[in-house]
């Protein structure tokens, strides 16, 4: 188990009432010592693992089985954030061919974090798959359809995409400055194409940015494509929707469009290392886990393509019906993308 080492402390000192590993652990945390909290954690073994064998249990055939330790814990590093990796054994008695994992981790009740995921892959008993469990769907059985377990990957990708104000201002800001539908479609895909490669490669370990570059990037690209759309309009005014010259081939872009479109590439890379950190995973290849990322980044795709063809139709309209209207909507969006990109860039890189 990995778990988030400050907020592994935090929350097992206060349910146990163990003022010494709360003390111990929080210096080593704040010293950034990662041999001193590795030792506070082994010299306080019973509080940390009570506190997770009450909230993380196996079942088999409905009789609970009973986790032991293996070996010390050890300290680990994800996007600058140190992370505690617990080594449990859980003892199952019988011969049961079906098991039922719960977890209430973290759960909101402790005031601490909100909506906690925890995302499981198992291998049990020959069979295998991914489940992410959380305070709506606490638990999952090893014997659930595959759809089940998809279904679950799919929500969560759909949910991070809702609640990722960033991504959702990067969005915004493509369709802001898409001149016609060619161009938001050609821009979201290649965004997703960008982002989905990043993704797949930093979740299985392939690929290792640290969020400390990550995040800063992500939002100094919201800033550059809603800027890109300001700079346009200062430039032409209520023509910043026209062809500059007309394109040729199949998709008629031109060298602004290209060029657009190849930043937007670029920013999806490092958009997909976002959305990898986001969701915690950082394994070694298996097809299990492919298979689940896989619908994960589809229910990203999904609320992507939702919101595409909910805003941009209307912009389409408004272009149209009273192009001067459609300058200064999209001018007013971009704006306030742009400025609220140059924030989140300033404290991401400051640290605030």
């Amino acid at each position: 188990m990995e778990l988030e080492y400050d907020l592994l402390v935090v929350s097992a000192a206060d349910a146990g009432d163990d003022d010494p590993l709360f003390r111990a652990g929080t210096a080593a945390f704040e010293a950034g010592d990662t041999g001193a909290q590795a030792a506070a954690l082994k010299a306080h073994t019973a509080t940390v693992l009570r506190y997770v064998a009450d909230r993380f249990s196996v079942d088999a055939g409905g009789a609970a089985c009973r986790p032991g330790q293996v070996g010390d814990p050890t300290i680990g590093e994800r996007e600058g954030v140190p992370y505690a990796t617990l080594v449990l054994d859980w003892t199952c008695t019988g011969g049961a061919d079906e098991h039922e994992v719960r977890s209430g981790l973290f759960p909101d009740g402790e005031g601490y974090v909100k909506g906690t995921k925890t995302v499981v892959t198992y291998e049990i008993d020959g069979r295998s798959g991914s489940a992410a469990l959380d305070a709506d769907h606490p638990s999952f059985s090893t014997a659930q359809a595959w759809y089940e377990r998809f279904g679950e990957f799919f929500l969560l990708g759909a949910e991070h995409l809702l609640s990722g104000i960033d991504h959702i201002l990067f969005l915004l800001a493509l369709i802001a400055g898409s001149r016609r539908l060619r161009e938001i479609v050609l821009a979201a895909t290649s965004f997703t194409v960008a982002h989905s490669v990043t993704f797949m490669l930093a979740a299985l370990g392939l690929v290792e940015v640290p969020g400390t570059i990550v995040e800063p990037v992500i939002a100094l690209s919201i800033a550059v494509v809603a800027g890109w759309h300001l700079w346009g309009i200062w430039r032409r005014g209520e023509h910043a929707g026209d062809l500059e010259t007309p394109g040729h081939g199949h998709f008629s872009l031109d060298r602004a469009g290209w060029i657009r479109l190849g930043v937007v590439f670029c920013f999806g890379l490092v958009h997909g290392l976002g959305f990898a950190g986001a969701l915690g995973i950082d394994e070694a290849w298996s097809w299990t886990l492919l298979w689940s990322l896989l619908v994960f980044n589809i229910g990203i795709e999904v609320v992507q393509l939702g919101i595409i063809a909910v805003v941009f139709p209307l912009l389409l309209v408004l272009r149209r019906r009273t192009p001067k209207a459609g300058v200064w909507v999209t001018g007013a969006v971009s704006a306030g993308v742009c400025i609220m990109g140059l924030v989140w860039f300033v404290q991401r890189v400051s640290g605030s």
